[in-house]
């Protein structure tokens, strides 16, 4: 038996006075195995530790920099993993728990590390939207802007997930550049302090960045300010109480809370037995019953069906559980269903279940009074009255499931709004309409929604998990938070901010160039006569945002135009019929293909020796303003808008900002061209 350490400061402390620390046993053995104090630590100190080294070390990096060294953590906790499996064990974790939870965390950290580089900038600005331009010659813009938090990340988990948990929150506020300060629930704090272990041994994680408090918080939450954030799971309760420190409610602490809900399955009509969306559906039952033992805030607690199927169901689902479940010792090779976190734990699930049976459940399977330790069989509950209050509102945290009937959808819509906001709801059908009309009747109600049915049974990745790439959390009972959702999780420990100012002090702000802003301009005849060099001929260690080519006009003839057709196919009328294009209202005459005038934009500013650009992997954002007849003539405006070098390879992305005018120098077309550049030109020579 130890006292779990904290790690502050960047050194593992624990308390010299332990008498008032609370004990934590093996979920199955019931052996005391660790006991938990914070007494007597200096968190506050801990706290401006995090505010000025933990913010300097971080924010010294670039954004691609934090998102690389994220990586490299993942890669070193793959590797030493089984230990913390081990840890996990303790706490009634299976090697099946252990796949959702020390993987499932694992691999939230590649995740966010991957979408980190491909989808932010590699600086410490990250723009939003496209630029507000006030004055017609682009001398006054605004722009949204995020930059980030400069407080800490106050982050506060729960018992169930003790590595996912605490990794799917530390992620994004590492790339984002916000040092960590992570309080794990006490029943498995342990296992989370075995993987801070880890992450510190690993070597990569800049100081300051990440501490762990292993025990209370005391009056840390008094110590915040509007700089900080704070994200919390847990039970609503607490999340209630926390809403209502002073910090909180007074000074503009930012919260976030992922709380309990009554997450719903409904089956729907078409689903009947002998389906594959009948069966599928009591898979996933099943499912998020035993899985984590159902200690889990995204398990299924209200399975709604069709009233004359509620039998079927849970007959099925009985018969599945007792022929498959193995309650015991996760150490235990035959076991395929762990004890709860604690025996204290079991009990209160115990009594969820006897509320509800006392509301009038009838037990199929399981049941209160199987309740062994920590051990809690896996309970079927049916209600005859669908809209029992208690199958509503109360939370039986484990491997526990009522099923009620509906009489039609909307009936079920009805059922599953009771919950009163939940994080998930699945729909389980084949039928198209009944799966739109169950998408626009409970949207509102949850932050995710899962629909399965024979198509994507066997690459779903199920009801209960949450993914990195798409948001985590739901309104009401469910907390009102969000965490998750690739870049959006990033952005939670940013500000948003709205700049206004000339496109000068835009382009220096965002590191983006803006129309209007100072350019290096260089024409075709300068290029020709070398006394200015085209952007196409510098690579990343020369080129920089403003630089820019512009071209010769290059007219447009009829014959250009049905040529273009005639090779293409795009015979459409208004390139090919005088009559019916002069009848359009937009169109004086047969006008010019827009991508016809694409690809001669492309051939006005390409420069065609090899490196250092060495391809062109696409375009965004092209709009056709001002339609081009023959007879006009167009010319092309390329500027180094935004330029991206990637942190582990010789080359960087280039978005080139381009737009095309007419002979009157009015504007045809605008667009962004992408591209990859070599960071030094060694591949060709100049």
């Amino acid at each position: 038996m130890t006292v779990v350490p904290s790690f502050l400061c960047d050194q593992w402390v624990i308390p010299d006075n332990t008498t008032n620390a609370r004990e934590v046993r093996d979920a199955s053995t019931n052996e005391l195995i660790a006991k938990v104090t914070t007494e007597g630590l200096d968190l506050p100190g801990a706290l401006e530790y995090a505010r000025t080294t933990g913010q300097q070390h971080l924010q010294a990096l670039t954004l691609h920099e934090r998102a690389l060294q994220l990586k490299e953590l993942a890669m070193f906790l793959n590797e030493h993993k089984d230990s913390l499996y081990a840890e996990a064990a303790k706490a009634g974790a299976t090697p099946r728990d252990n796949f959702v939870d020390v993987d499932g965390g694992i691999s939230t950290l590649f995740t966010f590390s991957s979408k980190g580089r491909r989808e932010m900038p590699n600086n410490n600005v990250v723009v939003d939207g496209l630029p507000e331009v006030f004055a017609k010659d682009f001398s006054f813009q605004g722009r949204h802007v995020y930059t980030p938090l400069q407080g800490v990340a106050l982050q506060i988990n729960a018992f169930n997930f003790p590595v996912w948990g605490m990794l799917e929150k530390f992620a994004p506020a590492f790339i984002a550049g916000v040092p960590t300060l992570v309080k794990p629930a006490t029943a498995s704090g342990y296992v989370t302090a075995a993987c801070v272990r880890l992450m510190a041994e690993s070597g990569v994680l800049p100081a300051g960045s990440l501490q762990l408090i292993s025990g209370s918080l005391g009056d840390l939450l008094d110590c915040l300010d509007y700089n900080d954030h704070v994200a919390f799971t847990g039970s609503a309760a607490t999340a209630s109480a926390l809403r209502n420190r002073e910090s909180v409610r007074d000074h503009g602490v930012r919260f976030t809370s992922e709380a309990d809900s009554l997450n719903a399955a409904v089956l729907g009509p078409d689903a009947t037995p002998g389906t594959p969306e009948f069966d599928a559906y009591i898979s996933m039952l099943f499912a998020e019953q035993t899985s984590k033992a159902g200690q889990k805030c995204t398990a299924i607690r209200r399975a709604i069906v069709p009233e004359a199927l509620v039998d079927d169901v849970a007959n099925a689902l009985a018969a599945k559980l007792e022929q498959k479940v193995v309650v015991g010792d996760p150490r235990d090779d035959a076991t395929t269903m762990g004890p709860l976190v604690s025996a204290d734990q079991a009990q209160d699930v115990a009594n969820a279940v006897q509320t509800l049976i006392d509301a009038g459940a009838t037990v199929i399977t399981g049941g209160p009074n199987t309740v062994d330790g920590a051990f809690f069989q896996p309970t079927v509950l049916t209600f005859a009255d669908a809209r029992t209050e208690r199958v509503h509102d109360t939370e039986a945290f484990g491997p526990v499931v009522s099923i009620i009937g509906y009489t039609d959808l909307d009936d079920a819509i009805d059922l599953v709004a009771l919950g009163k906001g939940s994080l998930v709801a699945s729909a389980v059908t084949h039928d198209s309409e009944a799966a739109q009309r169950l998408a626009v009747g409970i949207a509102a109600h949850h932050g995710r929604l899962h629909f399965l049915d024979r198509d994507d049974a066997k690459t779903s990745t199920g009801h209960g998990s949450p993914l990195p790439h798409l948001v985590h959390g739901g309104p009401g009972r469910a907390g009102g938070g969000e965490e998750l959702g690739g870049v959006r999780a990033i952005k939670h420990y940013m500000q948003r901010t709205a700049i206004q100012g000339s496109p000068q002090h835009l382009t220096s702000i965002t590191g983006e160039w803006h129309r209007g802003a100072d350019v290096r301009r260089a024409t075709r005849e300068e290029v020709s006569a070398g006394t200015a060099v085209h952007p196409f001929r510098k690579d990343l260690a020369t080129l920089k945002v403003g630089d820019q080519f512009a071209s010769d006009l290059r007219q447009v003839t009829l014959d250009d135009i049905l040529q273009f057709a005639e090779e293409t196919g795009d015979t459409f009328y208004a390139h090919t019929n005088e009559e019916a294009a002069t009848a359009n209202p937009f169109f004086s005459r047969r006008v010019a293909h827009g991508y016809l005038l694409v690809s001669w934009a492309a051939g006005l500013f390409v420069e065609p020796q090899p490196g250092p650009v060495l391809a062109n992997y696409g375009l965004d954002n092209l709009s056709f303003l001002k339609p081009v007849t023959y007879g006009d003539s167009i010319r092309v405006e390329l500027t180094a808008k935004r330029i991206t070098p990637r942190v582990t390879d010789d080359y960087g992305e280039v978005v080139w900002d381009t737009v095309l005018y007419n002979q009157n120098d009015e504007i045809v077309a605008t667009y962004d061209v992408l591209t990859l550049v070599e960071k030094v030109n060694t591949t060709y020579a100049n």
